[in-house]
């Protein structure tokens, strides 16, 4: 059985609940290790717990947003970037509906939280989510001027906008995770 944490008529922080679950397990397997826990409190937010990083606790939020963009290189000929690119190099551009996954990490507070969630959310809309929704990514995002804007460099660029923005709270960005397509996906940290 696994305490459920009621503090002044609501449900604890998730990493008070994670935590405990982790307890009542760490040795049910012996001599096998539990290392990881993942708890999905919604289709969207997780909380994880890797038994090396005690007594931190990772949270995970997706977001979306839609983009378009263009894979061109003007280093190159236009017939190498057809040839690199094919028709992600369309003079147009071509778009996509990115979904976003943001993850900090930090020791719980008292109360079973490494951050407030509105204010999580908040930071990630304002940082990165209404900038990018519904932009041309090459000519609309600064960065994108003299980036190519793939999976890989936007998701760069998400990650160095949000750092910033938590390196005063007791979370820190762990990573994104950013997703083109159910495909092609990018996982980027520092």
């Amino acid at each position: 059985m696994v305490t459920a944490y009621i503090r002044r008529g609501r449900l604890a922080g998730g990493a008070m609940l994670i935590t405990a679950i982790y307890e009542r397990l760490k040795d049910a397997w012996l001599p096998a290790e539990l290392h990881h826990l993942r708890l999905a409190l919604s289709p969207f937010l997780t909380l994880s717990f890797f038994a090396r990083e005690f007594p931190m606790i990772r949270l995970s939020q997706k977001f979306e947003f839609s983009a378009s963009h263009r894979l061109h290189n003007p280093q190159i000929s236009d017939q190498e970037n057809q040839k690199l690119f094919g028709k992600c190099n369309n003079p147009h551009g071509h778009g996509h509906n990115y979904v976003l996954q943001v993850t900090l990490v930090g020791k719980p507070d008292s109360n079973g939280f490494i951050i407030d969630i509105p204010r999580f959310e908040q930071t990630v809309a304002s940082s990165v989510i209404e900038p990018f929704d519904h932009r041309y990514l090459n000519v609309e995002i600064a960065e994108f001027s003299e980036l190519i804007p793939t999976v890989e460099n936007i998701a760069m660029v998400i990650y160095r906008k949000l750092k910033p923005q938590f390196e005063s709270t007791a979370a820190k960005l762990c990573g994104v995770t950013l997703w083109e397509t159910t495909k092609t996906w990018c996982e980027y940290m520092e």
